[in-house]
């Protein structure tokens, strides 16, 4: 990977992106996209790195999209760091910061809903009313704008990743959709731009999160069912400071059915609030 301490150029108008990638694609460059929200951590740059390892030129996106916020509140709280998320990028050598004004993204008049059937109303879909239907309309036009061969996302979001790419394959798009894994703190907790909400206490506490689902998870490989580790698993994760445990579920690697036994992939699925912050993570889980 060559690295530069030069700052990307941003772009903020789809026109102007999409001359730059006319000229690259014309040049015969491979172009990948890393699409984010800003407030960057080492989850994000770990796929800007796989980007830049497998293609030429490389677009990060940065857009806080408001019609994956079913919360007004969140979507308030949620962190604009664009200096800071434009200094972390340098070394990496990127070829442009994409931050398009909302204009660029939902123009006036704008009517179009882009809603993947199925794998929106289970997991966070159902706590979270219209937010995949957020994601998917707007990953379907970055993708588009961007002109990306190949798109970078954590397996962290994983019931978003698989939102994405069904509804990347089932509209003929022409981006390849690649899943990355999960960036941890050296404490286990899974990155995520909502940890810097955690008070110290917070985060040590929200930590135990990852034992309890990798020990669900060693558990399930040697054949135990799954209901009859919840109550232990819910008890332990209570006594860390999780007041709300929105689903703890195990559920099919592909495809996202619900399982008993993880007698096939598969992977456990959390999500719940600390200190009033909303956190998910998932393992994987299978067979030994």
């Amino acid at each position: 990977m060559t690295t530069t301490t030069m700052t990307a150029p941003i772009v903020t108008t789809r026109d102007a992106l999409r001359a730059q990638v006319a000229g690259w694609k014309a040049a015969g460059a491979r172009v990948g996209v890393v699409p984010t929200m800003g407030a960057l951590h080492d989850g994000h740059l770990s796929l800007v790195r796989m980007a830049k390892s497998a293609c030429d030129r490389v677009i990060v996106t940065i857009f806080v999209n408001p019609k994956q916020f079913n919360n007004p509140e969140d979507l308030e709280k949620y962190p604009r760091t664009e200096r800071d998320d434009a200094a972390k990028l340098a070394p990496f050598g990127v070829d442009a910061i994409y931050v398009p004004t909302p204009d660029q993204i939902y123009p006036d008049g704008f009517a179009t809903t882009v809603s993947v059937a199925g794998l929106d109303t289970m997991l966070c879909g159902a706590h979270r009313p219209g937010h995949f239907d957020g994601v998917a309309t707007v990953v379907s036009k970055l993708f588009l704008q961007t002109g990306a061969d190949q798109a970078f996302f954590g397996e962290k979001d994983y019931q978003q990743l698989q939102i994405v790419r069904r509804m990347a394959g089932d509209l003929d798009l022409p981006t390849q959709v690649i899943a990355c894994p999960t960036v941890r703190e050296a404490s286990g907790l899974a990155m995520s731009s909502r940890n810097r909400r955690l008070s110290p206490g917070g985060a040590e506490r929200a930590a135990m999160l990852y034992p309890v689902l990798r020990g669900m998870a060693d558990a399930l490989s040697q054949g135990a069912g799954f209901s009859g580790l919840v109550p232990q698993a819910t008890e332990q994760l209570q006594a860390a400071g999780f007041d709300e445990i929105e689903y703890l579920e195990l559920r099919a690697a592909s495809g996202l059915a619900q399982m008993e036994h993880a007698d096939r992939p598969a992977r456990v699925f959390f999500a719940g609030w600390i200190e009033g912050v909303r956190l998910i993570d998932n393992v994987p889980a299978g067979p030994a």
